[in-house]
């Protein structure tokens, strides 16, 4: 019996009507037979919160203690997710990091996975157990929780999926997929149906908010299958796959915009595949938005991404610009 991963980000557990949402759909793809992971970040805003609750009683929170709490999140959400599975008449079963074998080592805040052993997992999966493990954390050799950083509930799915050999890793979020730019800035933009590893790992890294960089990584290492999908609505997302598999025909696939307000400018990274041998992108990113009277000068490039800096009042504008001088909106 294949396996599945399911992560499901905070704005997908946000309140207990997103926290039934999810566990539908990890009941409708138990009882289609397969057996069920499903990894949970805490809740909405929790983590966040729960920083500003360590600012209010500690000038400079860290270290051990602040790992402590901020694991707190998404032990709330997995004995929450598993109440709402239960309530569905599905059994069930939740577990923190430790429990689920997640071994970690490194820095309090940015820990980093060094193994997984899955043996009580599988157990309970075989079991006819749908098992709810708690994300962005693990224990390190003295048994202690650490937590992964930023995105690191992403990286606890990868390497979970790993583990178990499991047939795909389902990324549920509040998007559709991976979109040719941000469709919250371009109406345009179009869902891709694939993309390769290496594209995304560098619209990851250009500020494409989809999935944490280090996961991405781990999934191209691991020959773990990714697919982003929205826990909103129904219906196939992206693929993220080997070189092989992904869209060919070269050139840009996506836009990516990265904000930083500390910055009076902002950076779009044009990412496709054999840019450095097409002048053309460079030559027509600069041309598409000079026609617009947006300064932009030029920065990295390399045979898969060309980028740009503009003023950072323009940024959006200019995005919309380009996604309409490369054509993006066109299926190819």
């Amino acid at each position: 019996m294949d396996a599945v991963v399911m992560k499901f980000g905070g704005t997908s557990v946000a309140d207990p009507e997103k926290i039934q949402r999810a566990a539908a759909i990890a009941i409708a793809e138990r009882r289609r037979g397969r057996r069920v992971a499903v990894v949970v970040s805490a809740p909405g805003t929790m983590t966040d919160e729960l920083l500003a609750l360590a600012h209010r009683v500690s000038r400079k929170p860290g270290g051990r203690e602040l790992d402590q709490l901020l694991a707190t999140g998404e032990q709330v959400a997995i004995a929450l997710f598993s109440m709402a599975v239960e309530s569905r008449g599905a059994r069930t079963i939740s577990m923190t990091g430790a429990q689920a074998g997640i071994r970690v080592g490194g820095e309090p805040g940015r820990a980093r996975i060094l193994g997984v052993d899955a043996a009580a997992v599988r157990r309970e999966l075989s079991r006819g157990r749908i098992v709810a493990v708690a994300g962005f954390q693990g224990a390190n050799s003295r048994g202690e929780t650490m937590t992964l950083g930023r995105g690191g509930s992403d990286l606890t799915a990868v390497a979970l999926a790993a583990a178990l050999k499991a047939a795909s890793c389902e990324i549920y979020t509040d998007v559709k997929g991976v979109y040719t730019a941000d469709p919250r800035i371009v109406s345009e933009a179009r869902k891709l149906s694939r993309v390769g590893f290496a594209e995304m790992l560098d619209l990851a890294a250009a500020g494409a908010q989809v999935m944490q960089p280090r996961s991405i990584d781990l999934a191209r290492i691991r020959g773990v299958r990714l697919h982003v999908r929205s826990a909103f609505h129904a219906g196939p997302g992206t693929w993220i796959v080997p070189p092989g598999e992904a869209r060919g025909g070269g050139g840009v696939a996506a836009l990516a915009l990265s904000k930083d307000g500390a910055r009076s400018s902002v950076r779009i990274t044009a990412v496709g595949s054999g840019l450095s041998r097409r002048r053309w992108a460079a030559e027509l990113m600069k041309k598409a938005l000079g026609a617009r009277k947006i300064a932009a000068r030029l920065g990295l490039e390399s045979d898969r991404l060309i980028c740009c800096d503009v003023q950072a009042a323009k940024g959006e504008a200019a995005l919309r610009h380009l996604h309409r001088a490369f054509g993006l909106e066109r299926d190819k």
